[in-house]
């Protein structure tokens, strides 16, 4: 990988990053308490627990892709960025384009 294709990478990593943290943000204003004195009916009010539950995996989820997104920009620079961790073979590019915390190539990511 060369040096100009880090350094595209490591900006759209970066911008990754902040739409990440706006989804959290934005998350977790979602997965706050249903409070029982709200005027919810029953049922309403099981859906709403019920979507705070769908919510709170997602930013479970987000959190998780936000942490290795970090972690690939600080790797970026790391003679073995964008070589498969199993085959040491080089990760094809536009895996690394559409997830970048990849360490794995398409095949040894299969297994």
């Amino acid at each position: 990988m060369t040096d100009a294709e880090k350094n595209d990478l490591k900006k759209q990593i970066n911008l990754l990053i902040e739409k990440m943290k706006e989804d959290i943000n934005s998350l977790e204003k979602m997965t706050e308490p249903v409070k029982p004195e709200n005027s919810l009916g029953r049922i309403s009010r099981m859906d709403a627990i019920n979507n705070k539950s769908v919510m709170e995996v997602s930013l479970r989820n987000k959190r998780e892709k936000l942490t290795k997104l970090r972690v690939a920009v600080i790797n970026i620079d790391d003679e073995n960025f964008g070589k498969c961790k199993m085959c040491k073979n080089p990760i094809q590019p536009k895996r690394l384009i559409y997830m970048p915390e990849s360490n794995r190539c398409v095949r040894c990511a299969d297994r």
